[in-house]
């Protein structure tokens, strides 16, 4: 409940310049903060949006893959002689035309394959 009191005879003395340094030091501080952390936020923003124009680019550029086209209708291969003998050229023909189409052949295997059963 007591309350001190200053003596009247000495008047408190305050440096002139230290409070208004130190605000200029803070206030310096923090706005060099807040102008950095801009700058980052604007170069992060301007990396997605190159990032953005890029994956748009190379999506455009990419051809899309080819439609289906209509599986050729191939008779199926007659059952295999009943006397157990080797098939003949017209089912192993049959089975070259399966297997090109399947892409386990490519066009230039398939041709020599042909060529060979026929004899050219």
């Amino acid at each position: 409940m007591f309350l001190r009191r200053r003596p009247l005879g000495r008047p408190v003395i305050r440096p002139a310049g230290a409070p208004l340094l130190r605000g200029a030091l803070v206030g310096g501080a923090a706005y060099a903060a807040g102008r950095s952390s801009a700058r980052a936020a604007r170069r992060e923003q301007d990396q997605e949006e190159a990032i953005a124009d890029l994956q748009a680019q190379q999506q455009s550029a990419v051809a899309p893959p080819p439609a289906p086209t209509a599986p050729q209708a191939v008779a199926p291969a007659p059952a295999a002689p009943a006397s157990g003998g080797a098939p003949s050229v017209t089912d192993q023909l049959v089975r070259l035309g399966e297997l090109a189409q399947q892409g386990l052949l490519t066009p230039e295997e398939f041709a020599a394959a042909k060529a060979e059963l026929l004899g050219v």
